[in-house]
């Protein structure tokens, strides 16, 4: 067995007593790390959003309003009383003119035609009976005539009843996207207003912008024009009417854009044009990310982590709201708009997507 002197058992001792120090250190120092992180990131800033972009810069004009149908087809019912027995399309299908879009329940106007053919027959029957007996005596001229007139009331009220059978199939008018539908199964036909729906003709969707009467001048039919999204989404159109007149109150004329067909246009949603821009396309920033120091120009850019970094950066010419990104962050950085003034260097924000018209700004 063997035996240690008291000063070896001391220094055996303290040795362990330093290593559960220096352990419980480490773990303290982790977990107020993990601390800090938690309580930055509540306390994040909520920021807009935009990003260094690859786009064309230009004095051109700008405008902003609202995506419409280039042409809607408003569809219904002309008949009342007739119940709605199947619908063959829904909202966001695409169908084409002449395709059914409702069938209404023909079971007692069926058996209406067959009834009213029957008495047609009889009807051209007993007018073909009294056929040649003008002036004869044999039946008054009276009687003649009232038999003819019969067969032709009876004829006419057949086809009146064909034609109400033909209409029982309601078909879309045109060809394009269904905007709307306003039609339930089982619901009777007549009595509404509410079309039972409403196609935009071939899906054709403009930004309809309103531009300023000073700007008017400058815009020309067949021009090429720059649409922005909310999303982010830049979309080249062209210029396809130009409004004959300015509203007296707000002194703005409307420019009717022709855009692309693509699934995310959608009537009703916001849109802002540049008419007129020129040149290639450089790296650009919105204006309003920039930030003004004394020492120069610098944005915040933000990183995976969301956590923003000051960064310097120099510009050259400007236009429609953007500034040509000489020196600065690649294409596709992630840069803080407006509220940058807000955030210092290492902050950690909560990003929030900008609209187009905040980018812009």
């Amino acid at each position: 067995m063997t035996t240690r002197s008291p000063i070896a058992t001391a220094l055996v001792c303290g040795a362990l007593l330093v290593a559960g120090t220096g352990l419980t250190a480490c773990g303290g120092k982790k977990d107020k790390e993990a601390s800090a992180k938690t309580a930055a990131a509540a306390q994040a800033r909520t920021v807009s959003i935009g990003s260094v972009e690859t786009r064309p810069l230009g004095g051109g004009v700008e405008a902003s309003g609202l995506l419409v149908s280039r042409e809607e087809a408003a569809v219904g019912s002309e008949l009342t009383g007739y119940r709605v027995a199947r619908l063959y399309a829904d909202e966001g299908d695409w169908v084409r003119a002449g395709q059914p879009l409702v069938q209404l329940d023909d079971t007692l106007l069926r058996a209406q035609v067959e009834q009213q053919a029957a008495v047609t027959a009889q009807a051209q029957a007993e007018a073909a009976r009294v056929s040649g007996l003008d002036g004869q005596g044999i039946l008054s001229q009276e009687q003649i005539e009232t038999r003819r007139y019969q067969a032709k009331a009876q004829e006419a009220a057949l086809k009146e009843l064909r034609t109400r059978a033909a209409r029982m199939t309601i078909t879309s008018p045109v060809s394009g996207r269904v905007l709307s539908r306003g039609v339930q199964p089982g619901q009777i036909a007549g009595g509404g207003t509410t079309p039972w729906f409403t196609i935009a003709r071939d899906g054709l969707v403009e930004l309809d912008a309103e531009v300023n009467e000073a700007d008017l001048a400058g815009i020309r039919e067949g021009q090429a024009a720059q649409v922005s999204l909310p999303g982010g989404q830049s979309i080249s159109g062209v210029v396809r009417l130009i409004s004959p007149r300015v509203d007296s109150g707000s002194r703005l004329g409307k420019v009717r854009v022709r855009l692309p067909v693509r699934p995310d246009l959608r009537p009703g949603g916001f849109g802002r044009a540049t008419f007129g821009a020129s040149g290639a396309a450089v790296t650009a920033i919105p204006e309003s990310a920039i930030r003004y120091e004394a020492d120069g120009l610098f944005v915040m850019t933000v990183d995976g982590d969301n956590r923003a970094h000051m960064v310097g950066v120099k510009v050259g010419r400007k236009g429609g709201g953007w500034a040509q990104l000489v020196q600065g962050p690649p294409a596709g950085t992630r840069i803080v708009l407006g509220g940058a003034s807000f955030v210092t260097d290492g902050d950690v924000v909560r990003p929030a997507p900008a609209s187009a018209q905040q980018a812009a700004r």
